[in-house]
């Protein structure tokens, strides 16, 4: 009987560190880049990175920067609750003709990354 009760145990025990669990808010974004192509000077300059929580528990951005002042992020002020999707908008100078080449750097409470670093990219062509 002893047998019977320590097998069942460590099979539990076995079975239980098996088993993957997500603790807390999980961002995933559908895309860390967004490739503006080439745009003429003077385009629309916004673009929008779509994301996910796909933790247990609310999402909250805390802080979104970027490493221009010629790059304009916005984020969600509230919750994002689990399994619900978000989106970071940002806003590019389009008046700046030549290569897009910035950084997005996304902080939150996410669990596994708190950190999040996106990208855009592209070029500004003169106007004709």
């Amino acid at each position: 009987m002893k047998n019977i009760i320590t097998t069942f145990c460590l099979f539990l025990a076995f079975s239980y560190n098996g088993v993957s669990q997500t603790v807390g808010p999980k961002i995933e974004f559908q895309s860390s880049v967004v490739d503006y192509g080439e745009i003429v000077k003077g385009s629309d300059g916004i673009r929008i990175f779509t994301f996910v929580n796909s933790g247990d528990m609310p999402l909250e951005i805390t802080k979104v920067y970027s490493s221009c002042g010629c790059t304009i992020p916005k984020k969600p002020e509230a919750p994002i609750a689990p399994g619900e999707s978000g989106e970071i908008q940002v806003r590019y100078d389009t008046n700046r003709v030549g290569p897009i080449r910035k950084t997005i750097t996304v902080n939150s409470n996410a669990s596994e990354t708190p950190i999040v670093s996106l990208k855009i990219k592209g070029t500004v062509q003169p106007s004709s």
